[in-house]
């Protein structure tokens, strides 16, 4: 057997948490919060579903998912 088995799933998924609230752009109760990897880093972002307006958007982990021991310090 390989060290790494081999993913059962057919694609990644990623789970977006509903919060409560409507956005501020299109009064749609369609929010949800979520990590997303851009130019500046990773960010847990806020955004609306219906028309993708960000809500809030906070500066996260510097890898991501995975946490440093340095960020724990």
């Amino acid at each position: 057997m390989p060290p790494f088995p081999r993913p059962q799933e057919a694609t990644v998924s990623l789970v977006k948490e509903p919060v409560d609230g409507a956005c501020p752009h299109c009064a749609a109760e369609e929010l949800r919060r979520y990590p997303v990897n851009s130019e500046g880093g990773w960010f847990l972002v806020v955004k609306c579903q219906n028309c993708l307006h960000s809500v809030t958007r906070e500066r996260w982990h510097l890898l991501g998912s995975l946490q440093l021991l340095s960020d724990t310090i």
